[in-house]
């Protein structure tokens, strides 16, 4: 599964189907495969593009994200809150709270993180979060966390604390390259963890 999961571009996925999942894509090029799930984790520019959105949209596709996304995106997005979930073909998707304690953030503008399952692998895509109390109900194979601790975000100590709680076998880092975090983020992250769980630094996809 693992190779399966591809780094976009910050904090956009796309995860190989069946079925084909983009996660908050964003400068995404118009030849990519059609999407069949879009998940969009909350109304920030660089994480909800109706752009992006259109230029992944098959007639099937389905797009996911909280309501200020909603917004955005239009009508024909599913609105998600917290804890709900919905099954598209093979994978099951689960909403996650996610929000920090700064301004940024905050829990009131019902930010989402995803638990996708697939193929007996559980992926837990965290979103712009800190650790929050709900991260207890949390297990997961494959964690996608935020690096670098902008806008009140995971830092690195914290980014370990949830990975030595939750003990999964990869985590991928995610929200640098463009802004917030960056590589030296990320490879700190992996020298800290020195082995005791995989970090996965997968290559951009052009």
């Amino acid at each position: 599964m693992i190779d399966r999961i591809q780094w976009l571009e910050h904090g956009s996925f796309r995860i190989q189907g069946p079925p084909c999942i983009y996660i908050n894509p964003w400068r995404v090029a118009r030849s990519f495969t059609p999407a069949n799930l879009i998940l969009v984790t909350n109304d920030q520019y660089d994480h909800c593009s109706p752009a992006d959105v259109e230029k992944l949209r098959g007639p099937n596709t389905v797009v996911v994200g909280n309501e200020a996304a909603a917004n955005v995106l239009g009508s024909q997005t599913t609105v998600l809150r917290p804890w709900q979930s919905l099954n598209i073909g093979a994978a099951r998707v689960a909403a996650v709270p996610a929000y920090t304690f700064t301004h940024h953030y905050p829990v009131s503008q019902g930010g989402l993180g995803f638990v996708i399952s697939l193929d007996y692998y559980d992926i837990y895509y965290a979103g712009c979060t800190d650790i929050v109390p709900e991260h207890a109900y949390i297990q997961a194979d494959i964690v996608i966390l935020p690096v670098g601790g902008s806008q009140g975000t995971m830092t690195l100590d914290r980014a370990l604390d949830f990975i030595n709680r939750t003990k999964p076998s990869w985590v991928i880092p995610s929200h640098w390259g463009t802004s917030g975090g960056t590589l030296l983020d990320a490879q700190a992250l992996s020298r800290a963890l020195d082995g005791q769980t995989k970090v996965v630094m997968p290559e951009k996809v052009r």
